[in-house]
């Protein structure tokens, strides 16, 4: 054979070669990203393509490592751990209070720990969340939305309760896995 057909075998094993490479280094970052955000990879891809979700998770991830998220003291836990447990005693006889009062309890412990809470919306704080806590960032959003229907004149008091569980979730993961009170009833 003359060289030139060599030169041709060769470039066109390299090319395959690097094809496979690539598709192998995407599904690997893919699997990652997966693993680490599990339900919100699922939703961002069925709300953007799989390529804008995960173009969008990194650049969480580049944002979140800009952070200085810190654990908060004993004293602070303790604090908030008990200021939780009067919020849920208070369900009984202000349920709308109670709720109100966990979505502001749940956003000064994301302040205090680092989140940014003060710029930005909801969304935005999901987002941040859900590179830490992708297991319960879906609780926050869950908690965040009977509210919002709720305070929107289209809830039920059985939305609240389930605002209030969904709170606690992502609350008692801010507080580093701490129980923080009885159920709500």
């Amino acid at each position: 054979m003359d060289a030139w057909v060599w030169i041709v075998i060769v470039i066109a094993a390299v090319v395959v070669v690097g094809l496979i490479a690539a598709s192998i280094a995407r599904k690997r970052r893919t699997e990652q990203l997966h693993d680490r955000f599990g339900p919100e990879y699922d939703r961002l891809v069925d709300d953007t393509g799989r390529r804008d979700a995960e173009r969008e998770l990194r650049d969480r991830e580049k944002a979140h490592e800009e952070l200085e998220i810190q654990p908060l003291s004993d004293a602070a836990r303790e604090r908030y751990a008990s200021e939780w447990q009067r919020v849920q005693a208070q369900f009984v006889d202000d349920p709308e209070g109670a709720v109100r009062a966990g979505d502001r309890l749940v956003q000064q412990a994301m302040g205090e720990r680092g989140y940014p809470v003060e710029d930005g919306d909801f969304e935005s704080r999901a987002a941040t969340l859900s590179v830490e806590h992708a297991d319960v960032v879906q609780d926050f959003r869950q908690g965040h939305e009977l509210w919002t229907r709720y305070d929107g004149g289209d809830g039920s008091t059985e939305d609240l309760r389930q605002a209030m569980v969904h709170y606690r979730s992502l609350f008692e993961r801010l507080l580093e896995g701490e129980r923080v009170g009885e159920e709500v009833r």
